[in-house]
């Protein structure tokens, strides 16, 4: 899902860029491709996936002809904010993999064969 992500923001980046755009929408491009470095590299991996989510939804917002694709990528985004950048990243090699486990709950006993 990383690997998705950043491409997609770094390629939709490099095509807004490659016109000569305006101020404004190329520090959003140049945004948009630091963003996708990020998840790409998966550092700072919530913090990048929210970000990626919002500018998403923004493209969505001023882009309608194309909002489905900018609405999968702000859910990418927001799946990745969610779920962490997984075990292949670099914040998992600066702080460690975290890894939650989901038990039968507390109260009741083990059954017989577990």
């Amino acid at each position: 899902m990383r690997a998705a992500a950043g491409c997609a923001l770094i390629l939709g980046a490099r095509t807004a860029l490659e016109g000569s755009p305006l101020l404004l929408p190329a520090l959003l491009a140049v945004g948009a491709a630091v963003i996708g470095l990020l998840l790409l590299v998966g550092l700072w991996t919530p913090v990048a996936g929210v970000l990626g989510a919002l500018l998403a939804l923004w493209a969505a917002y001023l882009d309608p002809a194309r909002a489905g694709y900018h609405l999968l990528l702000a859910t990418l985004g927001a799946a990745l904010a969610l779920l962490g950048p997984g075990a292949f990243s670099v914040d998992a090699r600066l702080f460690g993999w975290k890894r939650v486990e989901i038990g039968r709950g507390g109260s009741h006993p083990p059954r017989e064969g577990d």
